[in-house]
């Protein structure tokens, strides 16, 4: 579970979707964040989307692209400030846990350099099997 972080410019759909995604016990799409805000007057998916994209613009929400999915950005402090995400997910539980990547990011941020493209964001996507379901029996 992310922490709470503040915003002072959060509308109240985007404290929604953040709130929704902090409590979540791993990613979600947008339309199943869709599904679990019906009660508080969500109808579209326009909704969602719409919030999503401030939250992301934000930095307190990564998309992970493999997935489809969205979660809320877990760095204790200063979310908005970091430029890149790294993520380990699970391709058995679908848990997605972020963890700090500064070397990868520096080589990576070096070649894009050298090869004179210009970086707008980074995140890198570790697909794999946690250490929870590793040992757990197959079913």
């Amino acid at each position: 579970m992310a922490h709470v972080h503040s915003h002072p410019e959060l509308t109240k759909n985007q404290d929604f979707v953040f709130s929704t995604l902090s409590e979540a016990s791993g990613p979600m799409t947008a339309y199943a964040i869709l599904d679990s805000l019906r009660d508080k007057g969500f109808r579209a998916p326009l909704q969602v989307y719409r919030a999503l994209d401030k939250l992301v613009e934000f930095g307190l929400v990564h998309r992970l692209e493999s997935l489809n999915a969205f979660v809320a950005c877990s760095h204790p402090v200063d979310c908005g400030s970091h430029t890149a995400a790294a993520f380990a997910i699970c391709s058995n539980c679908g848990n997605a846990e972020e963890f700090a990547a500064d070397q990868a990011v520096k080589s990576l941020s070096a070649w894009a350099e050298d090869a004179g493209f210009i970086l707008s964001k980074t995140t890198i996507e570790l697909r794999g099997t946690c250490s929870r379901c590793f040992g757990a029996p197959s079913a």
